[in-house]
């Protein structure tokens, strides 16, 4: 038997028979009216879904991602004393200014329990690693402390070492002097 005339002879098969298949069933269902509403909103709630850790983490990335002013419109959105707006504003600011950053972890802190636990290790990491930026920022502060006092040092024994050396200079000056 040729084997070449076989193998294309196989692949014109296998084509035809996908032709034939019926593709009823095929069709992509519409994503939006399957999803509870909770998963199209722009601002997350923090009702039990399907949805609830996916919206969240898109939730915080377009925090990462947008710029101040995206922020603070957000920010004025989630006005509001509920738990829910809390955290939206916890996660809002933990992507803000290092002063905000305080206030993240504070209200994470207080209004973590109030999410479905299916949330709470997404808010746990965030919180950590809102606590990790501030434990690096006080670091490099302190750092940064003792690098200003260690060059002031360094300035005030330069003068001293150039004050004894002008010292010696003149000692040295006086004994050759007869």
């Amino acid at each position: 038997m040729n084997y070449r005339m076989l193998s294309p002879l196989l692949i014109a098969v296998a084509l035809v028979g996908c032709e034939m298949m019926p593709t009823a069933h095929i069709e992509a269902p519409n994503a939006n009216s399957e999803l509870p509403t909770e998963c199209n909103e722009e601002i997350p709630t923090l009702v039990e879904s399907t949805c609830l850790v996916d919206a969240w983490v898109a939730f915080g990335l377009a925090s990462q991602r947008g710029n101040r002013e995206w922020r603070d419109e957000m920010l004025e959105r989630v006005d509001s004393p509920t738990a829910q707006a809390r955290l939206n504003r916890a996660v809002l600011l933990a992507w803000g200014t290092e002063r905000q950053w305080n206030q993240a972890a504070e209200l994470l802190r207080e209004d973590i329990h109030a999410a479905p636990s299916d949330l709470q290790p997404l808010l746990r990491y965030w919180l950590n690693e809102v606590e990790g930026r501030r434990g690096m920022s006080e670091r490099l502060e302190r750092s940064e402390s003792q690098r200003r006092a260690a060059s002031e040092e360094n300035a005030a024994l330069s003068e001293k070492l150039e004050a004894l050396t002008d010292i010696e200079q003149s000692i040295n000056l006086r004994q050759l002097s007869p």
